[in-house]
C-alpha cells in the first residue's frame, strides 16, 4: 500500500524518544505523505518545534488557541486526516485517550478524529506493564485503535524491559497495514455483527450462559465501520464500549438475539455472526427464586430444551448476503465446522479452539481457521482480535464482489 498522497497527523508527545519522531516524519516524506506534525506541548521540551516544521515544510500544531483567538483546527485537522499516528504516545496521553480527555491540540484532535488512529507507546518498562497502562491500551484496542507494539532493550532510565520506541521501519509498515484494512473499502456497505454470550433464566436470579466476552464481534463491529461499512451490533450481555459509528442494541437471551438479527437482516449486506448463543434453555422459568430447601436431599434437576438455531433458521432469507459464522470448537474441530458450514448455508465460518494459546474466552488475540462454502480454507497465526476482524473483513468484501446485485 502506497503513502503517496496520503494525509497524515504525526502526533508526537513529551518523551525522550520524541527526537525518533523526526526520523519517522522524514521516511513518511520519502514515501511522498503528506504530513501535518502535532506536538503536545511537554514534547516541544525534547524537540524544537522548528525541526519538524523544518522537515514537513509545513507548519507545526501545538497550541489550542492562536493569537486571533480560538479556532477550530482540531476539528479540521481531524476531517482532514487520511490517519492519525501518535508517535511515540505517553502513558498518560494513552489515559487520555480512553477517557476522551481533551486538553490539549492532539489529545482534541484524537477525539474529534474521523479516520483510523495508529499509536506507537515509549516509556519505562515499569510503566508500561503496570496494570493500568495494559488496561488502557485494551481498551484502545478495543475500539479499533491500531498499536505498534514497543520493543524490549535498554531504556533512558537505564534499566532493559520493554518500553523502547518501536523502530521508525516497523511504525511505516504499521501504517501501510492500517491502510490496507482501514481505507473505507467497504463503504456503502451495511454490516450486521452479533456478539457476545446470552443468558437464559433459570429462575428470576439464575442463568445459564458461557464465558464468551463477546472481544472478537466488538472487533469486527469496529473494524467494519472504520473501513466505512454501515454497522449495526447486537450484543448479549458484555461489559464493552460501543464502538465509535456503530448502532449497538443490547440484548440478553437467545429469542432476543434471533428477534433482532430477523428485524435487522433485511437491512444488511452482510451478516457476520459471533455471538455464543447459547445452545439450551429452560422452558417457561419461574419470576421468583427458587430454594434450596425445595430440593430433595440436596439434589435437582433441569429440564432443557434447545434455542433457536438463529443461523440456521435465517437461511431461507439469506438471498444474496454474505453470511458468516463462528465454530467454537474443542474436539474434532475442522469436522464440526464443515457440517455447520454447509446445514447453516454459509458462505464462510471461522473456526477456534479455546484450548489453544492465544485463543480462548476474553483474550485479546485469536487464532483461527476460515473455511469457505467453494472448501478452500485458511488458517491465521495467533494475532489481535482486530487484526482478525480486518481478516475476516477482506475475505467478506471479496465474497460481496463475487455476488451478482440482488
Amino acid at each position: 500500500m502506497s503513502l503517496k498522497d496520503k494525509k497524515i497527523i504525526l502526533g508526537v508527545c513529551g518523551s525522550i524518544a520524541a527526537y525518533k519522531s523526526a526520523y519517522l516524519l522524514r521516511e513518511l516524506r520519502r514515501n511522498e505523505a503528506d504530513v501535518r506534525v502535532v506536538m503536545t506541548p511537554s514534547a516541544t521540551k525534547f524537540v524544537a518545534p522548528l525541526t519538524f516544521s523544518t522537515l514537513s515544510h509545513s507548519q507545526v500544531f501545538i497550541e489550542m488557541f492562536s493569537d486571533e483567538g480560538a479556532s477550530i483546527q482540531h476539528v479540521e485537522l481531524g476531517l482532514w486526516a487520511d490517519a492519525m499516528v501518535v508517535a511515540p504516545i505517553t502513558a498518560s496521553t494513552i489515559a487520555k485517550f480512553v477517557y476522551g480527555i481533551a486538553d490539549n491540540l492532539l489529545t482534541s484532535i484524537a477525539l474529534a478524529l474521523r479516520a483510523p488512529l495508529i499509536i506507537a507507546p515509549a516509556m519505562d518498562a515499569d510503566m508500561y506493564v503496570h496494570p493500568a497502562t495494559s488496561n488502557n491500551i485494551s481498551r484502545l484496542k478495543e475500539r479499533g485503535v491500531f498499536v505498534v507494539e514497543p520493543e524490549k532493550g535498554e531504556l533512558a532510565s537505564g534499566l532493559a524491559g520493554v518500553g523502547r520506541l518501536a523502530e521508525v521501519e516497523v511504525i511505516i509498515e504499521g501504517l501501510r497495514k492500517l491502510f490496507e484494512g482501514h481505507y473505507r473499502d467497504l463503504a456503502g456497505k451495511k454490516v450486521l455483527v452479533t456478539a457476545g454470550p446470552t443468558q437464559e433464566p433459570v429462575d428470576a436470579v439464575r442463568f445459564i450462559s458461557n464465558r464468551s466476552s463477546g472481544k472478537m464481534g466488538f472487533a469486527v463491529a469496529a473494524a467494519a465501520a472504520n473501513r466505512g461499512a454501515e454497522v449495526r451490533l447486537v450484543a448479549g450481555p458484555v461489559s464493552l464500549e460501543t464502538p465509535r459509528n456503530v448502532l449497538r442494541e443490547n440484548v440478553a437471551t437467545a429469542d432476543e438475539m434471533y428477534e433482532a438479527v430477523k428485524r435487522n437482516i433485511e437491512w444488511s449486506d452482510a451478516l457476520v455472526m459471533t455471538a455464543a448463543v447459547a445452545d439450551y434453555k429452560v422452558p417457561d422459568p419461574p419470576d421468583r427464586k427458587i430454594g434450596k430447601d425445595e430440593h430433595a436431599r440436596g439434589e435437582t434437576e433441569l429440564r432443557l430444551v434447545e434455542n433457536v438455531d438463529i443461523l440456521k433458521s435465517l437461511s431461507d432469507r439469506k438471498g444474496n448476503r454474505v453470511v458468516v459464522g463462528f465454530a467454537l470448537e474443542t474436539d474434532n474441530g475442522v469436522e464440526n465446522a464443515a457440517k455447520k458450514l454447509k446445514s447453516k448455508s454459509l458462505d464462510m465460518i471461522v473456526l477456534n479452539n479455546p484450548r489453544e494459546e492465544g485463543a480462548g474466552f476474553g483474550t485479546d488475540t485469536n487464532k483461527v481457521t476460515m473455511f469457505f462454502s467453494d472448501g478452500k480454507r485458511r488458517e491465521l497465526p495467533t494475532m489481535p482480535k482486530y487484526e482478525v476482524a480486518l481478516k475476516i473483513l477482506d475475505e467478506v468484501k471479496g465474497i460481496l464482489g463475487s455476488k451478482s446485485p440482488a
